[in-house]
């Protein structure tokens, strides 16, 4: 399954396609272990993104810049001996609407969840890994973020049972030696697509 996010508007116009094993969707609605989960990328709920399609493609190309620039810090910052830093990260983290957006995102994205009867939400739009715990008085939900593979080097797995969330030690892996770091886990209680 591919699932279309932000930057995909023209995928989105075919989102029902199915190209051999590959399916494209704006969303995924998966049984597991008897447990309701629901994939999406999350710009849904991005104001900019569903509201002002000329603002959100200035975003992904600003967005596009900043990793252009931060790759041509981090070449200097590794010869200089320093090592590799996220501007996009070090942005996203120092102000305090982001923390904010974040905040609200993920309890949209949990509230809704609930109201739909799912017992997980998996997605990624805002690139924070996380995976966290909501109740309200509707029921509750565990909300998975898998980051990205660009700021944050994170990713989720899900491996029959439970949950987890890891990050690539890049650090290490220039010292010949990488390293991978489990750092959140969620249970579950086999795998069934179910119509969504």
């Amino acid at each position: 399954f591919y699932l279309t996010g932000n930057h995909d508007e023209t995928l989105r116009k075919i989102s029902s396609l199915q190209l051999g094993p590959l399916f494209i969707r704006d969303k995924l609605v998966l049984e597991l272990n008897g447990e309701k989960v629901w994939f999406f990328h999350g710009d849904i709920f991005d104001v900019t993104m569903k509201y002002s399609k000329w603002l959100a493609k200035l975003g992904g190309h600003g967005y596009e810049m900043l990793i252009l620039l931060n790759r041509w810090v981090n070449n200097i910052s590794v010869r200089m001996g320093f090592g590799k830093l996220s501007l996009s990260k070090k942005i996203k983290n120092s102000v305090k609407t982001a923390v904010n957006f974040i905040d609200d995102f993920e309890v949209t994205a949990m509230e809704l969840a609930i109201d739909e009867g799912y017992d997980y939400v998996v997605c990624g739009h805002i690139h924070q890994p996380k995976i966290r715990g909501y109740e309200n008085e509707k029921g509750s939900v565990i909300y998975l973020n898998s980051g990205d593979w660009i700021e944050n080097l994170t990713c989720l797995e899900y491996d029959g049972y439970e949950w987890n969330l890891y990050r690539y030690e890049d650090d290490d892996a220039l010292k010949g030696s990488p390293r991978i770091t489990q750092l959140m886990q969620a249970h579950t209680n086999n795998a069934k697509v179910m119509n969504g």
